[in-house]
């Protein structure tokens, strides 16, 4: 199993909360109170792991959220579609590998790939069956571990 929900460290300063994420560097961000800190941790991480893909760099697995850490999720979308560039770098496949795995003109495997566009989440969905893969749906209670 595969999550893409990360500790993030919250440090409280003059001008509101700092946001970093001690897996992703390059994931820095800030709000004016926690409410706000976490809302911009949540898009932060979501951009983080987008550049990740459209760069082509590995996406590292989080590690456990230690002690007043909070645990923060990217948006749907950008969860799956980090979850189907990993399973196609896994396999050592391509756009036009996924396309014919799919039955589909390339451009359409492309755009499943692409941070910026609007895949529907069933297409995601059927992309990494395709490639077996399932997806789960967890809820949980928010708290800082």
């Amino acid at each position: 199993m595969r999550s893409f929900v990360y500790p993030a460290v919250f440090t409280a300063g003059r001008d509101g909360i700092t946001v970093r994420f001690p897996d992703l560097p390059e994931a820095l961000t800030d709000g004016a109170d926690e409410a706000e800190a976490l809302v911009e941790a949540a898009d932060c991480l979501s951009e983080a792991l987008a550049s990740r893909i459209v760069d082509g760099q590995p996406i590292p697995s989080p590690r456990r959220a230690g002690r007043g850490m909070h645990v923060v999720s990217p948006e749907p979308r950008i969860a799956l579609k980090a979850a189907l560039y990993e399973a196609m770098h896994r396999r050592g496949l391509g756009a036009a590998d996924l396309a014919r795995l799919l039955g589909v003109a390339e451009p359409q495997a492309a755009r499943l790939l692409s941070p910026r566009a609007m895949s529907r989440l069933a297409s995601l969905e059927h992309a990494l069956d395709a490639l077996g893969y399932t997806i789960g749906i967890e809820v949980r209670e928010k708290r800082i571990a």
